[in-house]
Parts: C-alpha cells; structure tokens; sequence
C-alpha cells in the first residue's frame, strides 16, 4: 500500500492551496480518507476526513477540526483512487506538514476516526507554509 501526498507550499496569509493524495495497492473506496498536519515542536492532530460512499447512492461522511471548518474542504474520487484536501484563507498557523492517512472500514456504521492510532496506512507528508 502506497498513499503519496502532494501539492504542498509556501503561500501567502488568506492563500489556497489545493493537497492531493493518491492511493495504491488498496480497495480504495472500503478506506476512510483522512488528513492530519504537525506543525514544527507539535504533535500531529486530525484535520478532515471523508468516509466511504461503497454504494454511491449518498454522500459519503465529512468530518473537520474546529480549527478549519469552513475554510478546508475534503473530497475523494474513487474511480482514480485521489483523496484530496482544498484549503482556503490559510493562515500562518496552518504551516505544517499534511499527511494523508488512510483507515480500513470494518464494520457498517464505524465512525470516522479522529486520531492517528486508528489509520492504517500514512503517506509521507506534504509541507505547507503560510507566510504572514
């Protein structure tokens, strides 16, 4: 299993950035997508996930951290195996290394997971930099 993040940067204060991560060697669409970062002396905390959506008939389940609801937007696209992570009104304090992560779906109902413990698979980290 391969996850390979990318699309990481340096950008201004109020900037986009748009991270990408694509998967191999798994069935991707039995795998919650997640994003942590870490920042510099920090530990590494969740940032959004989306769930899966095996039958396609409904919305797969979002879910964000306080700290960037409604300025990140997660997605997937199944059919190319690409999680991908849309930032919008960065700000300094969103400088860190991004990882994506991915976590096997075990059971019908299973919540998303929000620590890093319950990911399977890590991919190595994209770094974004937000200048001031």
């Amino acid at each position: 299993v391969q996850l390979q993040a990318s699309g990481g940067g340096l950008v201004q204060d109020g900037g986009s950035l748009r991270l990408s991560c694509a998967a191999s060697g798994l069935i991707f669409g039995s795998y919650v997508m997640g994003w942590f970062r870490q920042a510099p002396g920090k530990e590494r905390e969740f940032v959004a996930a989306i769930g899966t959506n095996p039958l396609g008939t409904s919305a797969p389940r979002l879910l964000y951290a306080d700290s960037v609801l409604g300025r990140f937007t997660v997605s997937r696209d199944n059919s190319k195996k690409m999680a991908y992570l849309e930032m919008n009104s960065l700000k300094p304090e969103d400088t860190a290394v991004y990882y994506c992560a991915a976590d096997a779906v075990r059971a019908i109902g299973q919540s998303i997971a929000t620590t890093q413990y319950e990911y399977d698979y890590w991919g190595q980290g994209t770094k974004v930099t937000v200048s001031s």
